[in-house]
């Protein structure tokens, strides 16, 4: 497997010959975003990777397309090209339209290439070309935010991906969530190869102490529990509305015991990190 990592929550997976986009966000620096309720946030880094230089896609992993830190304007406008598109039940009706939930103009996603799925649900994707597996995805819970905020912040999943007949995962996607009950017993139950975590301890000033995304000492406890092969983060940087950051990842990881600390691989951008 290769990760590049590409800006704020967006990864490009490389999987047995898949090509696996996470959360496309190619906008440049600069824009202010609203994400509803009077939050919102400034992008402060753009891509290392432009969506002209990407090429092709067979699929891409949407946790949530009603915020633009996961969804962006450009991120939008290329879906209607990858060979599929996974997120959640919600977002696949929007997504299918023409417009986003941004009123942003944008062409809508062919139904045939969508899939919309709710934590617990699984879509199989057959290899695209010769010679590649067979894929199973689930959508894992995810809570992105205070308990009782899911009617402001709406529905969020993450992706355990598989190949077909096989138990383990070869890549857990967190997707954007606090550290909560029901993400806890996943990470009991999965035996994970690679797990992908957002972390960046979103804050607004708005709504004053209240998180909507783990810490990094939250991430340490995760990566404990999962055990997996190789633990690596993204969504931490690039926006302003990262109060924890990268910096309280370093420190949560850097004071963290061997068993999570060794597993953990920073992933550079722009760089095809091989794991």
């Amino acid at each position: 497997m290769k990760l590049t990592r590409i800006g704020g929550p967006t990864v490009l997976v490389e999987l047995d010959g898949w090509r696996l986009l996470v959360d496309p966000t190619f906008d440049p620096a600069g824009g202010r975003y609203s994400f509803g309720w009077g939050t919102g946030s400034t992008k402060t880094a753009g891509p290392a990777i432009g969506v002209d230089e990407l090429g092709p896609i067979d699929v891409a992993l949407v946790s949530h397309d009603h915020h633009a830190d996961n969804l962006d304007d450009a991120g939008r406008a290329m879906l209607p090209s990858v060979g599929a598109v996974v997120t959640t039940a919600s977002g696949a009706g929007r997504l299918a339209q023409s417009g986003s939930a941004r009123a942003v103009p944008a062409p809508a996603v062919p139904a045939d290439r969508l899939h919309g799925l709710e934590s617990g649900e699984s879509v199989t994707l057959p290899g695209p070309r010769p010679g590649l597996p067979t894929l199973e995805i689930t959508a894992t819970p995810c809570r992105h935010g205070p308990p009782l905020t899911h009617p402001i912040v709406g529905d969020v999943i993450g992706f355990a991906v598989r190949r077909q007949g096989e138990e383990r995962v070869a890549i857990w996607i967190t997707g954007d969530t606090v550290l909560f009950g029901p993400l806890r017993r996943v990470a009991e139950e999965l035996s994970i190869d690679v797990m992908l975590a957002n972390v960046g301890g979103v804050r607004f000033g708005v709504t004053g102490p209240l998180r909507y995304t783990m810490r990094g000492r939250d991430v340490v406890e995760l990566v404990g529990i999962a055990a997996p092969r190789v633990a690596t983060f993204a969504h931490y940087d690039g926006w302003s509305h990262f109060v924890d950051g990268e910096q309280g990842l370093r420190d949560a990881l850097d004071a963290s015991a061997a068993s999570v600390h060794d597993r953990a691989v920073w992933l550079v951008d722009g760089v095809a990190v091989e794991v």
